[in-house]
């Protein structure tokens, strides 16, 4: 595939942890501030076990051909090239730590908020689930939340995600989503609400939700979705809110959306982390439809049609455009 460089030929398993470690000792080996204490305990992880050698090895030689550089040939030449080296290790060694720490902090935030749940799905997973009333919750990836229905109303805490609502119509008890500082009421719709700070948080599919945020209030109708602005104002305004809504069917549909932002959603869907490296590459645009359920296809296709190099560094890092 042009100009899509993966290590799938390499024998990385993307579930691997002995390739998420070994990818580890390379950044942190490859690091300015790398210790004598450090390379001693890689010594002893490396000879616990020949698998480790081996996947040091095969991680270190990728580590090194996205950062290769061509020889210098003259003394000063060298010198120059040598300083040039390690800032570009250091440079890949930051993005693949910054990576990974941003991964690890992600995953025992989203343990918090699902040990506080009452309905949550895991990254990558779209679940499903019946309300004592007869309402319907569509958990799109990673999403948490806590529901609390009593006699005078129907509410729900999202902690984290996004789902979406099929409500039963009560006018007694109205149905309301809270998310952060933002709430969603309605009687009898259907609409989602995200709750991860997009500008668009909320979308209506059928009836009219009022939406509210720091003493804010829009009035959202079928067919429209709640934007806000610089100032944190919310307008409502015309949305393709079904295809908005795709997720339910394990599809993405994006139609002239800055690569950026498509980065960014098959990003909610997979363990680790997607980094773009060059700006300019992001706003360039993306229509097409991709499988949830796959997204490291969905990042091939990418890479092939729009000729955009892949590198993968670890299972859990992916770099998107040329590192240097």
């Amino acid at each position: 595939m042009a100009g899509n460089e993966q290590t799938e030929g390499s024998g990385v398993e993307s579930d691997d942890p002995v390739f998420e470690e070994a990818a580890g000792w390379v950044a942190r080996l490859s690091s300015a501030d790398a210790t004598a204490a450090d390379r001693a305990a890689f010594e002893v992880w490396r000879s616990a076990d020949p698998l480790h050698a081996d996947a040091y090895d095969e991680m270190d030689a990728l580590w090194h051909r996205l950062g290769q550089l061509p020889e210098a040939k003259s003394g000063s030449d060298k010198a120059a090239g040598r300083l040039l080296r390690r800032r570009v290790t250091k440079t890949v060694s930051g993005i693949a730590l910054a990576a990974a720490l941003g991964g690890i902090l992600a995953d025992r935030y989203g343990l918090v908020d699902r040990l506080r749940a009452d309905l949550w799905s895991g990254v990558g997973e779209i679940t499903h689930a019946m309300l004592p009333d007869g309402s319907r919750i569509d958990l799109n990836t990673d999403t948490a939340l806590i529901v609390r229905f009593t006699p005078q109303e129907r509410r729900i805490s999202l902690l984290r995600g996004e789902a979406n609502f099929d409500v039963v119509s009560d006018p007694r008890r109205p149905f309301t989503v809270e998310a952060g500082g933002l709430s969603a009421r309605a009687v009898g719709t259907r609409f989602f609400v995200r709750a991860d700070g997009t500008d668009q948080p909320v979308g209506v599919a059928e009836g009219r939700v009022e939406v509210g945020e720091a003493g804010r209030r829009s009035l959202v109708s079928a067919g429209e979705a709640v934007h806000r602005g610089s100032d944190a104002s919310l307008t409502a305004a015309a949305a393709n809110v079904e295809r908005s809504m795709a997720w339910r069917e394990n599809r993405l549909l994006f139609a002239g959306q800055p690569l950026s932002a498509v980065l960014t959603e098959l990003g909610r869907y997979r363990h680790g982390r997607i980094l773009l490296l060059d700006r300019r590459l992001g706003e360039r645009r993306v229509t097409g439809a991709f499988d949830t359920r796959d997204t490291d296809d969905a990042l091939a296709v990418i890479a092939a049609t729009m000729g955009v190099s892949l590198h993968r560094v670890s299972p859990l890092l992916v770099l998107v455009g040329a590192p240097f």
